[in-house]
């Protein structure tokens, strides 16, 4: 695998020294150059977050998977390493698939992935062969493959993703599947020493039949008042787009249910979606030192190419994010707290109220920002109240609104500079009085969390040439906002900050 990484390695560094930053992530975590997709193997490993990710290092389209490779002391400032996994093996031969990394008793990080090859050689028409493998690290960084730990099971077309975990001394793994009567499932196989894997039930079925296959699984227990539940996150492909759900050719959500080991998971709520925006996929946990649940997620898309292609980088990875279950069994995410440490400059703007049609400067020539807002709807009668970020001087601009009209706070790209257009929106909850929202603005994306983390969208938006500025407006009516505050973001890489 040595030779197969080197080879990976020199052709990222010739396309890297191509690539244009003029959208290219401040502090998002994104591929040097090349193609980035699920995150992987996130785990805490001799002192440091460790974040693996789906990457094709050879150009910035879905192909040749390998397993790119960053690492932080402190989920703030992240350093570049070489590239984990690349195809090197009969089993793995069209890609080294996604999976999940865990610390063994003898302190080595394990990760787990699925090897992939065509059932025709080609694509996917005929189905995938995909089988479960393992490889082992001593450094986090250099990896040693140790094989096939699990085979495919006869007459699957799909069988992929392992997610490992540990409960009460034994080792827990699901799989997405796709079953014989062309139903998603979610497969769990246990082990006692990391090795040998056996299967145990098939633990979850979605109740839509549309869905096909439950990509990326992702299983963990929660605290709530109501004692620990159980949340299986997983993206189910084939669901056809209902009202402002599942708008996205791939789209992500989570069930919250009872689970006892070796007994069957008992489902308490109806599919959610994780986040509401246009580019959100295969998020995926791991429990920090301090005992927190964070996720990483996919910004990105199959199919139509994002314009970032041209400059030689497409998609990254969302901020990392806290989970938590709130009383209604509602995943509640926020950014982690440790992101406060970007602002390099704030600014309070305490309240202000807007008048119809009013539009106020916040920030100018934005690299990199974040917004705090709170607005007063028991004092606000406008239709719309609006941040307008990366507006430029020719009126391109993304808006992130909350609408009166149908009560949800929408990102809408119908005005951005490049790019896919259309709008996402997530509900507000209903008798909400104070709207409080949390706006992420990195250079071409805005991730929108609203209400302390009750809902959140992520969207690409890909501004056009020149400055940014960043202006709050209300449309006919009055916007009374009762806390702002504005910050400028550093950056997260550590070469920036040398």
């Amino acid at each position: 695998m040595r030779e197969q990484i080197e080879h990976a390695e020199t052709a990222n560094r010739e396309l890297r020294a191509q690539r244009v930053d003029r959208w290219y992530p401040k502090f998002h975590i994104a591929a040097p150059a090349g193609w980035i997709n699920d995150p992987n193997g996130l785990s805490h490993f001799r002192g440091r977050f460790q974040v693996f990710f789906q990457h094709n290092p050879f150009a910035p389209v879905h192909d040749s998977m390998h397993w790119g490779h960053v690492s932080s002391a402190d989920l703030v400032t992240w350093r570049r390493e070489p590239i984990a996994l690349a195809p090197s093996v009969l089993e793995d031969r069209d890609g080294v698939f996604s999976g999940s990394a865990v610390v063994s008793d003898d302190d080595r990080l394990i990760a787990y992935f699925t090897g992939h090859r065509w059932r025709n050689g080609v694509d996917e028409a005929e189905g995938n062969l995909q089988v479960q493998c393992m490889a082992v690290s001593d450094d986090g960084v250099t990896f040693e493959k140790q094989g096939v730990i699990v085979d495919c099971p006869e007459d699957l077309l799909h069988f992929r993703d392992p997610k490992v975990w540990r409960t009460d001394g034994t080792w827990y793994m699901v799989f997405g599947a796709c079953s014989a009567e062309h139903r998603g499932e979610v497969w769990l196989y246990t082990s006692q020493d990391m090795w040998e894997w056996e299967f145990a039930r098939v633990l979850f079925r979605d109740p839509n039949p549309e869905a096909f296959m439950l990509e990326c699984p992702d299983m963990f227990p929660l605290e709530t008042a109501h004692g620990v539940k159980w949340v299986i996150l997983y993206c189910p492909m084939g669901p056809s787009p209902s009202g402002y759900q599942a708008r996205n050719q791939h789209n992500a959500g989570y069930v919250v249910g009872d689970w006892t080991p070796g007994g069957e998971f008992v489902q308490l709520t109806d599919y959610r979606p994780v986040d509401w925006g246009a580019q959100f996929y295969a998020p995926q946990t791991f429990e920090a030192p301090d005992g927190r649940r964070i996720v990483f997620g996919w910004m990105g898309q199959f199919g139509s190419p994002l314009p970032s292609v041209e400059d030689g980088w497409n998609g990254q990875l969302t901020v990392p994010r806290e989970l938590t279950l709130d009383d209604d069994l509602r995943l509640i995410q926020r950014p982690v707290e440790e992101l406060e440490q970007l602002r390099i400059h704030s600014t309070d703007l305490g309240e202000v109220s807007l008048s119809a049609e009013e539009d106020r400067l916040l920030l100018d020539d934005v690299d990199g920002a974040e917004v705090e807002l709170e607005l007063d709807l028991t004092r606000t009668d406008a239709e719309r109240v609006s941040l307008a970020v990366n507006r430029t001087v020719d009126g391109h601009e993304t808006l992130v609104s909350f609408d009166d009209l149908s009560g949800r706070v929408a990102v809408d790209r119908r005005a951005a500079g490049a790019g896919p257009r259309g709008y996402r929106a997530a509900p507000v909850p209903a008798g909400t009085e104070r709207l409080r929202l949390r706006v992420l603005i990195d250079r071409a994306s805005v991730e929108v969390f609203v209400n302390d983390g009750v809902a959140a969208v992520s969207s690409f938006a890909f501004p056009a040439e020149g400055p940014k500025s960043i202006r709050l407006t209300a449309e006919s009516g009055r916007a009374e906002v009762t806390s702002l505050r504005v910050h400028r973001l550093g950056s997260i890489w550590e070469q920036d900050r040398d």
